[in-house]
């Protein structure tokens, strides 16, 4: 499904050049579980976002299905992500401006279904998170955790191709948390490909590949016992 080749991504400080992604080279197939692990500033949501292609300041090679996202421009790229990719944001991103229902809406607002049938979506997915009562409320309204759940059901609601999941149930008590990696696996098995930034061992436990990062490196890929974190991190 995805390729990428030598990514990098660095910004420029008063100290010089700030690297926070080195020479990551990384495939990932389809309908594979992958949990993205490591410390704060290991290069995780970094990683994420370039994935999810809300970043465009890298460099290298960024293959998607067979098509060079590197050689797309920005608009193809979003055009893309909206069809084809779900992203549930550690701090929710949810649209200040509509409701919990038009939130949850919006991915399907991209894709050509008809309204009655996108009504119908969206009050299952409101029934399935519980969150029926909070519809027509407004995310200044609600709780870190219930901003979470709709931003875990905005992001799923459209069965993406690719779910990216930068710590999605760091707000949640336990058996929410729980609840959502069952669902997050039975997407995996209808399909879904899943990659997921957590430091969670529980939550890892629902995937079927970890990758470790560490300043902006890949040091371990349980996918690849080739890889010697040592030399990495050296290079």
């Amino acid at each position: 499904m995805i390729q990428l080749k030598n990514l990098e991504r660095s910004y420029k400080s008063p100290a010089g050049q700030f690297w926070v992604l080195r020479r990551v080279n990384l495939e990932i197939r389809e309908g594979e579980f992958i949990t993205v692990m490591g410390p704060s500033g290991a290069g995780k949501s970094s990683l994420l976002n370039v994935l999810a292609l809300l970043d465009d300041g890298w460099d290298g090679e960024y293959w998607f299905r067979e098509q060079p996202i590197h050689e797309l421009k920005r608009k193809q790229r979003a055009d893309l992500a909206k069809k084809n990719i779900g992203m549930v944001f550690q701090s929710y991103h949810l649209l200040d401006d509509l409701t919990v229902r038009e939130n949850i809406d919006l991915p399907l607002s991209y894709k050509d279904i008809p309204n009655r049938q996108r009504q119908g979506m969206v009050a299952d997915t409101l029934d399935r998170f519980q969150i029926v009562a909070k519809k027509d409320l407004f995310p200044s309204q609600l709780s870190g955790g219930q901003q979470q759940l709709v931003g875990v059901a905005r992001a799923v609601i459209h069965r993406p191709a690719l779910l990216l999941a930068d710590e999605p149930t760091g707000n949640l008590h336990s058996s929410q948390a729980k609840e959502i990696m069952e669902l997050f696996r039975e997407l995996n098995q209808q399909g879904t490909t899943i990659v997921q930034v957590t430091h969670s061992e529980a939550n890892a436990a629902f995937g079927s590949r970890t990758i470790e990062m560490r300043d902006g490196w890949m040091v371990h890929d349980t996918a690849n016992p080739d890889l010697h974190p040592a030399e990495a991190v050296k290079q």
